[in-house]
C-alpha cells in the first residue's frame, strides 16, 4: 500500500462539451486572484482569448498572468508537457506553482487524462488527481446529453459541475437540468455561473487530501451518503433490489444506461479477494466502468484502504491511518454504463465462492 504524497501537486481536469461555456469559464478563472500559484495546461492560448493587458511575460508556450496564474499550451503528448512543466518549475524557469489545471477539448473523454496521471511513474510521484470539473450549458445541456454520449460521460465522472449561462435560463429549466445531473451523478457538487464568473475555491480541493485540515478526508471525497439507495452486500446472500436511475426510460437518451450507486460490504474480506474482484470487473467490463471510488475494510489491515479507478486503470491503493467514523463497512462508489449493482455483486459472490464458471458467464 502507498501513502498519499501530500506535497505532490493537485491536478484538476476541466471538461465540457463544445459550446458549454468551458472557454469562458477558463478565461474568467485565469484572471481571478484565487488562481495565483496555479498552472493551467490548455490546448491553445487563442481559444481562451487572453487579454494582452493582463499578460506579464510570454515565453514561447508559457504565459504568466497578472493574477499569478501560469498558462502553458499542450505541445504534443500530455505526459511530455507535464514532465517538462514540472522540470521547469524545479529549475525555477517558471513560477513555483502549487496547483495544476488541465483543459480537455470539447469532444474529449476525460478518462485518458486520468489514466495518464494514474499510470506514468514520473507523474504519479509528483502530481495527484484532485478532481474533475465539468461544464453544462443551462440552455442546451439536456438536449446535448440526449444526443451525445461524451457529454453524459463528462458529467457522470465529475466531482464538480458548473452550470454555465445560468442567467439565460428560467427557474424551471434550471431545476430540470440540475435534477437530471443529480440523477446522473448524485455526489457531484453543482454550481451556477453566469459569464464564467465563479469563485475558484468552489471548484478545487475535491480530492482525498483536504488542504484546510491538512489531512485525508475520505468521507468528503467519497460522499457515499449521496447514494441514499446504497446496496448492501452480505457474503453469500444476493438481493432483489432493482436500481432505478431516477427517471423514466427513453431509448433516445444517452444517460438512461448510466448508473451511479454505492455498494456496501458488510463482511470483512481478504485483500486478495477484493483486489481480484476489482481486477475482474475492470478486465471484463472496464469500458463500462467510468469511475470507482472506495474505502475498504480488508482482513489484513486494521485501518481502511482507499481505492480509485477509471475504466481499466487503478491508482495504487492508499492506506489511511485511522477510520473516519465508527462505520467500518467497505463502501465502494460505482459510476457505470450498462453495468448495474446486481452484476457487480454477483461477480463478487462468484469469486468468493470460487465459481470460475459463474465469473466467466457474467
Amino acid at each position: 500500500m502507498t501513502k498519499v504524497e501530500v506535497d505532490s501537486l493537485p491536478v484538476s481536469v476541466i471538461t465540457g462539451f463544445l459550446g458549454s461555456g468551458k472557454t469562458t469559464l477558463l478565461n474568467r478563472l485565469i484572471q481571478h486572484p484565487g488562481m495565483a500559484n496555479t498552472a493551467v495546461v490548455i490546448n491553445e492560448f487563442g481559444e481562451i482569448g487572453i487579454d494582452n493587458m493582463l499578460v506579464e511575460s510570454v515565453d514561447d508556450d508559457v504565459v504568466l498572468m497578472s493574477s499569478g496564474c501560469l498558462c502553458c499550451t499542450i505541445r504534443g503528448d500530455l505526459v511530455d508537457t507535464l514532465k517538462d512543466l514540472y522540470k521547469r518549475r524545479a529549475k525555477q524557469e517558471v513560477p513555483d506553482f502549487e496547483r495544476l489545471v488541465i483543459e480537455t477539448t470539447g469532444l474529449a473523454d476525460p478518462a485518458p487524462i486520468l489514466h495518464t496521471l494514474m499510470a506514468d511513474p514520473f507523474l504519479m510521484g509528483r502530481y495527484r488527481l484532485d478532481g474533475v470539473i465539468a461544464t453544462a450549458d443551462a440552455m442546451l445541456a439536456v438536449e446535448t446529453m440526449a444526443k451525445h454520449q461524451e457529454a453524459v460521460k463528462q458529467a457522470a465522472v465529475a466531482d464538480r459541475i458548473v452550470v454555465t449561462k445560468s442567467d439565460l435560463a428560467d427557474d424551471d429549466a434550471m431545476d430540470n437540468l440540475e435534477a437530471r445531473l443529480r440523477g446522473l451523478n448524485p455526489a457531484a457538487h453543482i454550481h451556477r455561473a453566469a459569464h464564467g464568473d465563479i469563485d475558484p475555491a468552489l471548484l478545487f480541493n475535491a480530492g482525498l487530501y483536504d488542504p484546510e485540515t491538512k489531512s485525508l478526508d475520505v468521507q468528503r471525497w467519497l460522499r457515499a451518503e449521496a447514494y441514499d439507495d446504497g446496496h448492501h452486500h452480505d457474503h453469500g446472500d444476493g438481493h432483489g433490489d432493482d436500481h432505478g436511475d431516477g427517471h423514466g426510460h427513453d431509448v433516445n437518451r444517452h444517460d438512461d444506461n448510466i448508473q451511479a450507486y454505492c455498494v456496501y460490504l458488510e463482511e470483512r474480506l481478504p485483500w486478495d479477494q477484493i483486489a481480484s474482484w476489482l481486477e475482474l470487473l475492470t478486465t471484463y467490463r472496464g469500458d463500462d466502468i467510468l469511475r470507482i471510488k472506495g474505502m475498504l475494510n480488508v482482513a489484513e489491515s486494521e485501518t481502511p484502504i482507499v481505492v480509485h479507478g477509471v475504466q481499466h486503470m487503478f491508482h495504487p491503493p492508499v492506506q489511511l491511518d485511522e477510520w473516519p467514523d465508527d462505520d467500518h463497512r467497505s463502501r465502494i462508489v460505482f459510476i457505470t454504463r450498462g453495468l448495474g449493482p446486481e452484476v457487480v455483486e454477483s461477480m463478487l459472490n462468484a469469486l468468493t465462492q470460487k465459481d470460475a464458471a459463474a465469473v466467466q458467464s457474467l
